[in-house]
């Protein structure tokens, strides 16, 4: 089994705001392997994007700031293994790290692409800061990267500049300026919400190609499971901050254990059923901090009893690779602590 490329251990980021200390991340744990898909889903506000800024070292300070956990990437030389944990790095070295070795594609490609500058300049711009090539193999580069994309016109379109291009377009050039330094993490922050199904699917199977090509490790958020059904190899779920639910794609999918879970899955549309209104979970996402004492899915839980309301779950091993954080499951003989 190939070794975690990347290693999320306790993370926690929390934001200062005149309304006191918010944790929007939460003691999270999670890992990617080398040339593996790993899915991180949940509602809007659950602390998946702050997750990956986190691991790019963005989260903007103030009011935001790591308090606590490590982030440990393992970069492998040609003659030796070297882990460095991403927290305590320099400003300088992340700028290193950052787009060259760990690479993000944002998810609305046109507030993250400049519209001052050309779309060769913003790839050329990715390489010379990494890698010494001359102005001409940067340029030569720029354009390997377009075609390895799918975008017609190479040539043509190094020199023009984002509002030129389509929505798809856009998000073809952010997988370019990604890849173009060849990444070993790639993270994509909800790649595809912007655009229509058909763009969707040509996005997902152009990161599946690269995924499958050059061996990178992607670690995928979205709050789409049909995306992560298509994609991921294993599937993390958030709420509130915490990982309730991890496993490979297919026990997630097919044998769901957390009631949140069960209840994402419960509220996708089924073909062969005629249904006149979709199911949805009752509530919604509480505010992160405004909990304190019990489970934080306990007020929207079917589930639900008394101890839920004080105590906080720890995270349980169900089986080998699957962990689901409830207390319904406390008492299988093989359930372990994590």
């Amino acid at each position: 089994m190939k070794k975690p490329v990347l290693e999320i251990n306790n993370l926690q980021t929390h934001f200062f705001t005149d309304r006191g200390e918010i944790p929007a991340v939460d003691d999270v744990s999670f890992f990617i392997r080398e040339g593996e898909v790993l899915g991180i889903v949940g509602e809007s506000g659950c602390g998946k994007s702050v997750t990956s800024l986190s691991i790019m070292g963005l989260v903007p300070s103030p009011p935001g700031k790591i308090v606590g956990g490590n982030i440990l990437f393992r970069e492998q030389h040609s003659t030796k293994e070297e882990t460095e944990n991403l927290v305590n790095v320099s400003s300088k070295r992340m700028r290193q790290i950052r787009g060259n070795k760990i690479a993000m594609i944002f998810q609305e490609p046109m507030t993250s692409l400049d519209p001052l500058f050309s779309i060769g300049f913003q790839i050329t711009e990715a390489l010379n800061n990494h890698q010494n090539l001359s102005k001409k193999e940067a340029r030569k580069k720029a354009i390997e990267m377009l075609n390895l994309v799918g975008i017609p016109r190479a040539e043509q379109i190094v020199d023009e500049y984002p509002h030129q291009l389509s929505g798809g377009m856009r998000q073809r050039v952010m997988i370019a300026i990604a890849m173009s330094c060849d990444p070993e993490v790639l993270v994509a922050d909800e790649p595809t919400t912007a655009l229509d199904v058909t763009i969707q699917a040509q996005i997902l199977e152009l990161m599946k190609k690269l995924n499958r090509e050059k061996g990178t490790a992607i670690l995928l958020i979205t709050h789409d499971l049909g995306v992560v059904s298509e994609m991921c190899d294993r599937v993390c779920v958030m709420y509130a901050g915490k990982v309730v639910e991890e496993g490979d794609v297919r026990t997630i999918l097919k044998f769901p254990k957390h009631p949140y879970t069960r209840g994402l899955l419960r509220s996708l549309p089924k073909m062969h059923e005629k249904q006149e209104r979709l199911y949805s979970i009752p509530g919604n996402v509480p505010k992160p901090g405004s909990i304190t004492d019990g489970c934080r899915f306990a007020a929207r839980c079917s589930e639900v009893f008394d101890r839920c309301y004080k105590e906080d779950p720890e995270l349980l091993t169900l089986s080998e690779g699957h962990t689901c954080r409830c207390f319904l499951y406390e008492k299988e003989g093989d359930v372990q602590h994590v």
